[in-house]
């Protein structure tokens, strides 16, 4: 007899407060996390009680969305970010082509204290510099999921420095569950929707920080 594997995804509408209520999916192929939904968070039910996944992953999430239009808007956020660093920071990056990942990434690394020119580290996938931490900048896009496993990114995550892992989306699985996510969007010329989300207590309570007092 052949085995059958079933894949469970949850789907999560936004309902307020930094929470998602979920929908438990028996979907194979959808593998990779999208924007506005995730497997890991605070899971709350319509009428805002904690759900059995909830209960079950206990993590802590948070939200924050910013809107910049310019890029002394978008540097202002990468400063307050950057002043925020901790040793073991973990930022995923996402967001379309063309919609400054890159420009975001090195006005992060200006402001840690990186006096090198931060390029896109597409071909050579891992790059560092020195700051007053260390910058692991990652780009994961032309690899797939297997070939990032084996790149032993755990040794960056959890070392002494700050990773910004551009295209995060392609390996979801490889985060740390804490972590945070910043997706940018383009919504005009130089308009730009930046959008936070904070997972595990750390990162949750600084975009609450950010909704409470901005950058």
């Amino acid at each position: 007899m052949v085995p059958v594997v079933f894949v469970m995804i949850l789907s999560g509408n936004y309902i307020g407060d930094g929470y998602y209520s979920y929908i438990l999916h028996d979907v194979p192929s959808m593998l990779r996390a999208r924007k506005g939904t995730d497997i890991i968070g605070s899971k709350v039910n319509s009428d805002g009680e904690p759900s059995k996944v909830g209960r079950i992953l206990n993590q802590t999430h948070k939200q924050w969305v910013y809107e910049s239009h310019s890029i002394a808007d978008t540097e202002r956020l990468a400063s307050a970010l950057a002043a925020q660093a901790h040793a073991g920071m973990v930022i995923a990056l996402d967001g379309d082509l063309g919609a400054g990942k890159t420009a975001f990434s090195q006005k992060f690394a200006w402001h840690l204290g990186v006096k090198g020119v931060v390029s896109s580290p597409t071909f050579t996938l891992i790059k560092e510099y020195e700051g007053r931490l260390p910058l692991y900048h990652m780009d994961v896009y032309r690899i797939s999921l297997e070939e990032a496993d084996e790149l032993g990114l755990e040794e960056y995550f959890y070392g002494t420095g700050v990773s910004l892992v551009e295209w995060s989306s392609i390996i979801p699985e490889l985060l740390p569950q804490e972590h945070l996510h910043v997706q940018i969007e383009t919504t005009g010329l130089e308009d730009r929707t930046i959008t936070l989300d904070g997972y595990g207590e750390v990162y949750a309570s600084l975009c609450e920080q950010f909704r409470q007092n901005g950058v």
